[in-house]
């Protein structure tokens, strides 16, 4: 997978799942990607879920969808405080209407909840948070990667290399 040339933003915020994270960061990152941690705060370091750190490289604020090819929304309990950021919202839908690539694993399913991208979209998710995709008019699928345009979701960690084989499948044919 040649990813050169591509900008791929990855949100973090507290407890976040680890390889929710670090997996799709090195693995597009080695793929020639410029992969970006984007946070609330640039510099801030941000905790796993098991206390492993992430340093945000520039704020979810100045990430504009124009820029960025590809958007990742990792898991654990992160997304339930990112989906009460307007800036993610805001860059959730800006990269929909854009024809970007939205990629979102495990519990980020709430962040496309709260943008409101989910509404007759084939999608998947942690098992948990079933009702609340659907409740958001998901059309949700119990499978490791569901692909619907260019939304890319996933339920969890074993799903990685579905998950990031999707990404790089869209990125390369834009």
């Amino acid at each position: 997978m040649a990813l050169k040339g591509k900008h791929i933003a990855v949100l973090v915020e507290n407890n976040y799942q680890e390889m929710e994270l670090w997996y799709p960061v090195y693995r597009f990152r080695e793929a020639g990607a410029e992969v970006v941690v984007a946070g609330k705060e640039a510099g801030k370091t941000y905790t796993s879920k098991l206390g492993y750190p992430a340093v945000a490289d520039c704020t979810i604020a100045s990430l504009k969808a124009a820029a960025v090819d590809a958007l990742i929304v990792p898991g654990g309990y992160a997304p339930d405080l990112l989906r009460s950021y307007p800036e993610v919202l805001k860059l959730v839908r800006d990269m929909e209407i854009g024809g970007k690539v939205v990629a979102a694993i495990c519990h980020a399913g709430w962040v496309l909840c709260s943008a409101g991208v989910l509404e007759g979209r084939r999608a998947t998710s942690y098992f948990t948070i079933k009702d609340d995709m659907l409740n958001a008019g998901a059309l949700w699928e119990d499978a490791e990667v569901v692909v619907d345009r260019r939304m890319v979701t996933s339920r969890r960690p074993a799903d990685l290399p579905a998950f990031c084989r999707e990404i790089g499948r869209l990125l390369g044919d834009a």
